[in-house]
């Protein structure tokens, strides 16, 4: 009976981590939620850098409801002075009884402390309360602090044979209004979104969230950091994604054989550039790496085919999310989602695990983890 009281309340802490993704890096998004004898007595999920953490939000609202109560968090509660103070210091001084933690986290500061000071301090400790839910939650940060990387989710929405274009290169629109809708939810809950110059050149981009408020996360629409990967300066830099006027920043990751000319013409619309190796390509793990000392938690790739082509093949792929519509176009010229070298046979292609598969009006959404044990790489 416990167990079962345990996981609810877990699962609504959860919940209320998923309102601060996009939010929150370098920082992970935390949810908390204090409970006493009367059920519910506050909830918080942690606030944009340099804010109040979940723990500290949730004891604010469970007042003195708080002393002999049980906090859920998902993660560790942290025991370092950074840009806020110790939450393991709240709980005790609000009397908290009983802390049941998700999963620990592996910030070095943090790693196992957070709990020794609440043991040490009385309150009962109980962790791995809906551990995988918690995992998959936090992967990006994990992916971060353990990988010195971003997460990389890949999205793209292909019809039913596998197209992302027609054979003269139409592709608005491949899926409906509440598919591409969802993809935007997808931009409101990353830190990054990435596009080749192929995607630039072609499509001339905003990558700009649009999100009616009713599903934007917490406090509306989020901007993520616009990445445009241009290892030889072939965009134009009056390209909308490099206009002033947008939300958020855009950034251009490129090489030393990029043209000094237009470096300086993006400098002076206010866009930065990322020098990552001499080309003739971007070194994609080098610039995973850059942008994981940014602090960056996960980037979403969203295209073309070249791009994601090389991130598969450089085996930098962490997650898939492919929109399919029930739409048929055919012809050898219509472009597919992945370019790139690909695998040679099917033992080595690659696989998904956790996979989850979404109705989205007429549309349908599948989801999962990339595989990697077992798997070579393509040569």
């Amino acid at each position: 009976m416990q167990q079962q009281h345990d996981v609810h309340h877990m699962r609504k802490a959860l919940e209320l981590g998923h309102y601060a993704l996009g939010r929150t890096a370098p920082n992970p998004s935390v949810g908390a939620v204090i409970v006493d004898d009367q059920g519910i007595a506050g909830c918080g999920w942690t606030q944009p850098v340099g804010g109040e953490h979940a723990e500290i939000k949730a004891i604010a609202a469970a007042g003195d409801r708080a002393h002999g109560a049980t906090l859920y968090v998902t993660l560790e509660p942290c025991a370092h002075h950074g840009r806020t103070a110790p939450c393991v210091d709240a709980i005790l001084s609000a009397g908290i009884a009983r802390c049941v933690v998700a999963i620990e986290d592996p910030y070095p500061q943090v790693h196992g402390k957070g709990l020794e000071v609440l043991h040490s301090g009385g309150v009962n400790v109980d962790i791995g309360v809906c551990k995988d839910d918690a995992t998959e939650l936090l992967a990006g940060y994990l992916s971060r602090v353990e990988r010195g990387r971003p997460l990389v989710r890949a999205k793209y929405a292909m019809t039913l044979d596998g197209r992302i274009a027609t054979r003269s290169g139409q592709s608005r629109w491949i899926t409906g209004a509440t598919a591409r809708r969802h993809a935007h939810v997808l931009r409101d809950r990353a830190d990054a979104v990435l596009v080749g110059a192929g995607t630039v050149n072609a499509d001339d981009p905003a990558l700009t969230t649009r999100l009616a408020e009713e599903f934007a996360g917490d406090g509306g629409a989020h901007h993520p950091l616009r990445v445009v990967v241009d290892a030889r300066g072939m965009t134009s830099p009056s390209a909308q994604i490099y206009q002033a006027d947008l939300p958020s920043h855009t950034l251009v990751a490129t090489t030393t054989g990029a043209p000094s000319w237009w470096i300086n013409d993006l400098a002076e619309a206010g866009v930065e550039h990322l020098l990552c190796g001499d080309g003739p390509s971007v070194d994609l793990d080098l610039l995973l790496q850059k942008l994981g000392a940014r602090g960056i938690n996960e980037v979403l790739v969203e295209g073309g085919s070249r791009i994601l082509g090389a991130f598969f093949d450089a085996d930098l792929v962490d997650r898939i999310a492919a929109f399919v519509a029930p739409v048929v176009v055919g012809g050898w010229a219509a472009p597919g989602p992945v370019g790139g070298l690909g695998y040679a046979s099917m033992s080595d292609a690659l696989r998904l695990s956790g996979v989850t598969i979404t109705c989205l009006d007429s549309d349908v959404l599948i989801k999962g983890a990339v595989e990697r044990a077992g798997r070579e790489r393509a040569s």
